[in-house]
């Protein structure tokens, strides 16, 4: 039936098309989606395109546009056929509003029956096939769920102050233990003998009347209630400073407002605290699979092949058109490679667009994603049985209920509960096989890299790189240290003015951003952050940072994990590398 449908395609379409192959298996995919012969195509489409004038008509040129105009124009069709069907409704004996479901949203139909539901394709899990890799996400139960779907827009300056404080009391615990420290001082109060003091970094608001960067005369530190009532004192650096702890080579300490840290020196009457010593916060502990060593609680059926993933991020189409071209290509480019796992990072519908800003599409935002991504990435899928996709948001996702950040995931009613499409928070923890990732769609290295202040002393008690290519003097490979040390995937508060609307940071809600996995507080094998500079793949400690920037921009990222045994450690089973989208 297929091949018979695509012959009917080209015969009809070849001449209109340029015998283009693009465009004839767009069109032959149109007809089977939804259920058209080509005949039938072809009248929608000249009824779409004609163009009468006062001297002749013409039909203009069919293009990759003319594919999104005649899609749009038949889920329209659709929509009003779905209006016009007869409601067999029973007559009310009381005062009871009869609704007529068709005419809502599909997000007004939560707890609607799927037949309820229009536009809402539901997708049966039959055909599909076991999956090449075995995958583990966040919790899904109901509990979980409606904690990351929060409503927000509220919080009580109570609630925030108690968030920021706990950030501070639970990585003073963990100072303290690894520094043997039983006491911490005021830094606000004169005292003869040096103390220890932790705090949070914040900007010295009495030296300046407006939001700048950070430097040794504006910077200060702001301590916990429990220690200092909340006390900001400014920091004055010793020219012999020593930094204890750090990373080997690094020979800096990095700050910026927002960061936590331990600080040994005294206030010595001045009005400010004199730092002699800056404590590095301890790292996260390698995973058992970074070690070379089987995970005790592992699933002992777990899979444990050798997998390759491709990881994109968002935007997906140029700010001059809604085409999603580079997404086509990416298409193209997977069902040549055939990853048993696509993560792709929002946003999937820009809110940012101008063409969406500016009201030149009359297409709604879930119809344009499941048109433009949903159907090329199902059809990828189809493909390739037993492969997966992972999908996690963005704050500037207009598909998205939640535009702050920590996100909950999308609706599943997006992508019909697909069982091939997981559906992940912003930011988020997952594991494929016994690899274990950390994903968030903030480009929270750009900010972190334009906010902090670097400042240099004698490194005292190094940590000795567990890497060779960990140096610790690469700029990038030290500003992921931060997110890992931090334990956070923003450790940046309060977000910069100039690049809010990119994060609209939730702040009662910093424990969804926690980068720590549970108790045991393991670091990720791997570390995916998008950003707008230059991508990049560094070892940090024993993880992988990786940087496939924005596929707007023509570039993504391939990982290839090789099974357990073959090679000698973590470093060797996992390979990475960014790729240039071939146009």
């Amino acid at each position: 039936m297929s091949s018979e449908l695509r012959e009917e395609v080209i015969r009809l379409f070849a001449d209109r098309t340029g015998s283009d192959e693009k465009l004839l298996e767009e069109c032959t995919s149109i007809c089977q989606i939804y259920n058209l012969s080509a005949e039938a195509l072809l009248y929608k489409w000249e009824a779409l395109n004609f163009r009468p004038s006062a001297t002749r008509s013409e039909i203009s040129a069919f293009t990759m546009d003319s594919i999104v105009a005649l899609k749009a124009l038949i889920q329209r069709d659709l929509a009003k056929e779905n209006v016009r069907k007869p409601q067999h409704r029973t007559i009310a004996t009381s005062n009871i509003a009869l609704v007529n479901r068709s005419r809502l949203p599909a997000n007004m139909l939560k707890n609607a029956s799927p037949a309820q539901r229009v536009g809402a394709v539901q997708v049966k899990s039959e055909g599909f096939g076991a999956s090449h890799v075995k995958f583990k996400g966040p919790n899904e139960d109901v509990s979980s769920r409606k904690d990351r779907s929060y409503r927000y827009m509220y919080e009580k300056i109570s609630e925030r102050g108690e968030a920021l404080d706990d950030q501070i009391e639970e990585l003073t615990e963990l100072i303290q233990t690894h520094y043997n420290v039983s006491d911490l001082g005021d830094p606000s109060l004169s005292a003869d003998e040096e103390i220890t003091a932790i705090g949070r970094i914040v900007h010295d608001s009495d030296s300046s009347t407006t939001p700048s960067k950070l430097t040794e005369t504006t910077v200060a530190l702001e301590t916990s209630r429990m220690v200092s009532s909340g006390a900001r004192v400014p920091l004055r650096f010793d020219p012999e400073l020593t930094i204890r702890g750090g990373a080997q080579g690094v020979g800096s300490a990095s700050l910026y407002p927002g960061a936590i840290v331990a600080l040994k020196g005294k206030n010595g009457g001045g009005g400010w605290f004199l730092v002699t010593e800056i404590l590095s916060i301890p790292p996260l502990k390698p995973t058992f699979v970074s070690l070379g060593l089987p995970n005790p609680k592992a699933d002992p059926g777990g899979s444990d092949i050798p997998f390759s993933m491709c990881i994109a991020s968002g935007p997906y189409t140029p700010d001059a058109d809604l085409s999603y071209k580079p997404w086509r290509a990416l298409i193209a480019a997977l069902k040549n490679d055939k990853p048993a796992v696509t993560l792709l990072i929002g946003p999937f519908i820009d809110v940012q667009h101008p063409k969406i800003k500016n009201g030149e599409t009359d297409i709604l935002p879930a119809d344009l994603f499941r048109t433009l991504f949903l159907q090329p990435l199902r059809a990828f899928l189809d493909s390739c049985p037993g492969n997966i996709a992972v999908l996690v948001p963005s704050v500037r996702d207009l598909i998205s209920r939640q535009a702050v950040f920590p996100q909950g995931e999308l609706d599943s009613e997006l992508t019909g509960s697909d069982p091939r499409i997981h559906l992940l928070p912003n930011p988020a923890r997952f594991s494929i096989n016994d690899i274990t990732f950390a994903v968030s769609s903030v480009d929270v290295v750009y900010h972190l890299r334009k906010e902090e202040l670097l400042k240099r002393g004698k490194e005292v008690d190094t940590i000795a790189p567990s890497s060779v290519d960990d140096t610790g003097t690469d700029p990038m490979a030290n500003t992921c240290r931060q997110l890992l040390q931090q334990r956070s995937f923003y450790p940046l508060f309060p977000v910069p003015s100039d690049v809010s609307h990119e994060v609209n940071l939730s702040v009662t809600h910093l424990n969804g951003l926690r980068l720590a996995d549970g108790a045991e507080e393991c670091a990720p094998d791997i570390l995916v952050l998008p950003s707008r500079l230059k991508q990049f793949s560094k070892a940090v400690s024993s993880t992988t940072a990786l940087n496939p920037s924005f596929l707007m921009k023509g570039t993504y990222a391939k990982v290839n994990v090789a099974a357990r045994g073959t090679v000698p450690g973590i470093k060797e089973r996992i390979t990475t590398e960014v790729i240039r989208l071939e146009a």
